[in-house]
């Protein structure tokens, strides 16, 4: 029979065990999710992946650099995530615009338009700690 203390180690470890798995598969799901193909047969990701290999070779290394930067205040585990939606948007961009090259221009654009509006108070930093003036991009914001 369970008593005393080994009782309270067991019933803690279930609840952290349970806690973990919890949180592990929302964002399991939340893959899958974005895996799941549209009405058109593609999914988010398939389109992130399109627009980044169709405007691969419109990127210079001073624009590669400053995407770079620009995701360097997220956690290293997700920045490889967060570089690949924002260039998905950023590429989206270059092809709707039938960009030449991708500019500065598109670059905040894409990025403004790829990160969560909860996060916009750290983008706003790290624009400006980049001396990069927003407020032609304001209107962005409001999306």
């Amino acid at each position: 029979m369970l008593e005393g203390w080994f009782l309270w180690f067991i019933l803690f470890w279930v609840v952290v065990l349970v806690s973990l798995f919890g949180i592990g598969g929302f964002f399991m799901f939340r893959k899958f999710l974005k895996r799941m193909p549209k009405e058109d047969g593609k999914s988010d990701l398939d389109w992130e992946e399109h627009y980044v290999n169709q405007t691969i070779h419109l990127w210079g290394t001073k624009e590669k650099a400053l995407l770079n930067e620009l995701v360097s205040p997220v956690p290293e585990l997700f920045r490889d995530v967060a570089k690949q939606k924002i260039a998905g948007n950023i590429g989206k961009l270059a092809v709707n615009e039938n960009a030449e090259k991708i500019t500065l221009d598109l670059i905040v654009r894409g990025y403004i338009v790829a990160t969560p509006k909860r996060d916009h108070k750290f983008l706003r930093k790290k624009l400006d700690e980049l001396n990069i003036d927003i407020t032609e991009y304001e209107d962005l914001f409001a999306l």
